[in-house]
C-alpha cells in the first residue's frame, strides 16, 4: 500500500444496508473453544446463516484446511470456501471493517484484533490469545483485493454501526477501555474512527465493561435501520445487569441527533423473556438486534418465545419493508455469546 492511500481521508464505511458484493464468514469452531456438546451445533448454525445468505448474495467462508471437508458437507456448493488458519468463528469483530472512496477502490480497515482485551474465550479450556484471528483481518483484506488500511486503534467491528452518512454509534465500554486503548482520548479515538470511516459525528452510548467478552458492544445494543432510524434494544428482565444499560442507553439515543442535525427516531426491540433450555447459560446472547441486513433479506434470530419472536419479525418487516425477514434458531451461536451479526462481515458492491 503506498503512503497516499495509507493517509487517504475520504474512504467511507457504507450502512450495511447497502448493495453488497459478498458475505464473509468463518468456520472457525474447535472442540478446545466449543467443546463435544456446542461443537456440533456451532458448526450447523453457521452452515444455515451461510446458505441462508447465499440465496441473496455471494458468501464467502474461511475454513481451516483441517474443517475444509465438513465445512463443504454442511454448508453445500453454493457457499464459497477459502483456507485460512482460524481461531474462532466471530468474524464481525476479527475480520476487517470495508470501507469504499469515490475514486472507486475497495479498503479494509484492520483494527488490531487483541482477543477482546486479551481475554479467554468463555467455552475455552485454557487461555487462548487468537494469534491467528489476529492475522485474519490482513490476509482477507488480500483475499478481497482491498487495500489494507492498518489502523492506530485496537477495536472490533461489533463495536460500532453507522449510518452510510457520517454518523456512527459507538460503546465507550468497549472502544475506550484501557484494555484496548489504554491513554487514548475520546477526541483521538474520534479522530481516528473519521479519518478511516469518514465519520462527522459519533453517537458515544456508555456500554458496561467486564460483564460479558466484548465489554458490551454495540451491535448488542443498538443500530442504525436507516439514516435517522435507530433499533434498539430493551432487556425486559430487571434482574438483568442489561436492563439498566438498555434503559439508559434508550435514553441517550432519545436526545441525540445524527451528523445532519436530525434528532433520531428510535424503535424499541424488546428482548425475549424466556429461550430454549438446551444450550442457555449466563453467557447465552438473547437479544434481537444483532441481526445481519444483506442484499434483499435480513436474518434474525429466533429464541423460541412466541410472543417476542414475532414481535421482533414483524418490527423488523416494519423496518424493512423491501426485504425478506428470516428468522433462524442460532441456540449455538448465542450460546458462546454471539449473534448472526458477529459471524458476518458485508463487503460493499463497488
Amino acid at each position: 500500500m503506498n503512503d497516499s492511500a495509507r493517509h487517504q481521508t475520504n474512504w467511507r464505511m457504507p450502512d450495511e444496508g447497502a448493495p453488497h458484493a459478498a458475505t464473509w464468514m468463518a468456520f472457525g469452531a474447535d472442540v478446545e473453544l466449543w467443546g463435544t456438546k456446542l461443537l456440533p451445533v456451532i458448526r450447523n448454525n453457521l452452515a444455515s446463516v451461510a446458505k441462508a445468505i447465499a440465496v441473496h448474495e455471494p458468501v464467502k467462508m474461511l475454513v481451516r484446511e483441517e474443517d475444509y471437508d465438513i465445512a463443504a458437507r454442511l454448508c453445500g456448493p453454493s457457499v464459497s470456501l477459502v483456507v485460512q488458519p482460524l481461531d474462532d468463528v466471530w468474524l464481525r469483530d476479527t475480520g476487517p471493517v470495508f470501507v469504499t472512496n469515490p475514486a472507486g477502490q475497495l479498503g479494509a480497515v484492520g483494527f488490531n484484533f487483541n482477543g477482546w482485551g486479551n481475554k479467554p474465550q468463555p467455552y475455552a479450556r485454557k487461555q487462548h490469545l487468537y494469534a491467528r484471528d489476529a492475522e485474519v483481518a490482513e490476509h482477507l483484506a488480500g483475499a478481497a483485493q482491498a487495500i489494507f488500511l492498518k489502523a492506530d486503534l485496537v477495536l472490533e467491528g461489533g463495536g460500532m454501526k453507522v449510518d452510510g452518512e457520517g454518523t456512527a454509534i459507538i460503546t465507550e465500554s468497549c472502544v475506550l477501555n484501557p484494555n484496548r486503548n489504554p491513554g487514548v482520548s475520546k477526541d483521538k479515538c474520534e479522530a481516528e474512527l473519521s479519518r478511516l470511516l469518514g465519520l462527522d459525528k459519533i453517537i458515544w452510548l456508555p456500554g458496561i465493561a467486564g460483564k460479558d467478552i466484548t465489554d458490551g458492544h454495540t451491535d448488542f445494543y443498538a443500530r442504525f435501520a436507516s439514516p435517522g432510524v435507530v433499533v434498539a434494544g430493551l432487556e425486559p428482565d430487571p434482574s438483568s445487569f442489561d436492563h439498566a444499560v438498555t434503559k439508559r442507553h434508550l435514553d441517550f439515543l432519545r436526545v441525540a441527533v445524527d451528523a445532519k442535525g436530525r434528532r433520531l427516531d428510535v424503535v424499541v426491540l424488546q428482548g425475549p423473556s424466556t429461550v430454549r433450555p438446551n444450550h442457555s447459560s449466563k453467557d447465552f446472547a438473547a437479544g434481537y438486534i444483532n441481526f445481519y441486513v444483506c442484499n434483499g433479506a435480513v436474518l434474525a434470530p429466533e429464541f423460541g418465545d412466541p410472543a417476542a419472536d414475532r414481535n421482533a419479525r414483524d418490527k423488523l418487516r416494519e423496518l424493512y419493508p423491501d426485504r425478506e425477514i428470516i428468522q433462524l434458531n442460532i441456540d449455538g451461536i448465542a450460546a458462546g455469546g454471539g449473534g448472526i451479526h458477529c459471524t458476518t462481515q458485508q463487503q460493499p458492491r463497488l
